[in-house]
């Protein structure tokens, strides 16, 4: 309405103002111009910040065993995922578009346990899971033990906006997301030659073990780093929402079509605009054991604690302690970021809600 009255009041002046000298006319126009872009300015400085988070896995990741080669090699691919999910959230898109943009692309890189370059299940397959949830409406979907969705994520996506269910698995989500034009795509695709020679190893170790069954090697040292890689973003859009999501391949030599924490509501991933966003990565046994994504946003709710001391009391001192290894990343509602982790290094980065950008590995 005070935009409409300043036109009507310009467009008399500058009738009034139609014989007088080119200098008169000028100023005039100028003064016309002044409540636009007053305007501008203030619609620009009252729009929302916007903000990311995303991981890669964290595990047994030191300079010992990482090339630097390999060192820039996760580092751009962690940068240039960063950029598409920050795109996304700059152009004022929906926080889910940004997650999902940010983990395609990490599924479609090798260098990651989620999609290409998943781990082998024992008998030399991909079992893959997603999910994903938004925090204004505690709206989630997941996906398990897909075996040709060339992006589960996508599928996550789907099951939450699409169906009446949270999470599908096997064939049934297959069924799902196929029916809703998600790519298909053979299971060979998923094939790395550094996952298979884990896999070898791990089936070594596994038949040196005097238990057949799989519990000496979940609790074998030894095959920490079989047990990492999964992917996750959480973000704060433009409308103020904060979302997270996650992706993984699971378990290296994993059996019995074993699910992990990735696509369980409460373990994995979770938000709440009135806490935080979260997704983890580390031994979902554990994650699923003590529900880590969910109680990290609840003592921020209730014990009214900041971000970051709830992240570290989960992880630091409730999971490790237990026998959990692994960490987080999550956001809140300000666009504060946490990214703690009990293990050696974590592929990590964030661009913060004053647009400055950290890429890191290891400890600090």
């Amino acid at each position: 309405m005070a935009l409409k009255n300043a036109s009507n009041l310009c467009q008399k002046t500058l009738r009034a103002t139609k014989f007088k000298p080119l200098k008169h006319l000028l100023i005039t126009a100028a003064l016309c111009a002044l409540p636009f872009l007053l305007h501008a300015h203030n619609h620009a400085s009252t729009k929302s910040p916007v903000a990311i988070a995303i991981h890669g896995g964290a595990g047994t990741i030191t300079k010992a065993n990482l090339s630097d080669e390999q060192e820039a090699e996760y580092k751009l691919a962690i940068n240039t995922a960063l950029d598409l999910g920050y795109e996304q959230l700059a152009q004022g898109k929906d926080g889910l578009d940004a997650i999902v943009a940010a983990i395609k692309y990490l599924e479609d890189s090798p260098l990651f346990n989620a999609g290409i370059g998943a781990v082998y299940t024992f008998d030399g397959q991909h079992e893959l899971d997603a999910s994903i949830m938004r925090g204004d409406n505690l709206q989630a979907g997941a996906v398990a033990s897909v075996t040709n969705i060339k992006n589960p994520i996508v599928a996550a996506r789907l099951v939450m906006e699409q169906s009446v269910h949270v999470m599908l698995s096997g064939k049934g989500a297959e069924q799902f997301a196929l029916e809703h034009g998600v790519e298909k795509t053979e299971n060979t695709t998923f094939n790395t030659p550094r996952r298979f020679e884990a896999l070898q190893r791990a089936k070594q170790r596994i038949s040196e073990s005097e238990a057949v069954d799989t519990q000496a090697y979940l609790e074998n040292a030894e095959f920490n780093d079989f047990k990492f890689g999964t992917v996750g973003v959480v973000v704060l859009d433009a409308n103020g929402n904060i979302s997270a999501g996650t992706s993984t391949g699971g378990m290296t030599a994993k059996r019995y079509g074993r699910v992990g924490d990735s696509p369980i509501i409460g373990s994995g991933t979770y938000a709440d605009n009135t806490s935080c966003a979260v997704s983890a990565t580390g031994h979902g046994e554990y994650f699923i054991r003590y529900n880590v994504a969910a109680d990290i946003c609840a003592r921020m709710k209730y014990q009214k604690i900041s971000l970051e001391q709830a992240a570290n009391t989960v992880i630091h001192d409730v999971l490790l302690p237990a026998g959990g290894t692994g960490g987080i990343i999550a956001i809140d509602a300000k666009g504060n970021i946490a990214m703690p982790f009990n293990t050696e290094g974590m592929y990590r980065g964030s661009i913060d809600i004053d647009g400055n950008k950290t890429v890191l590995i290891y400890k600090d």
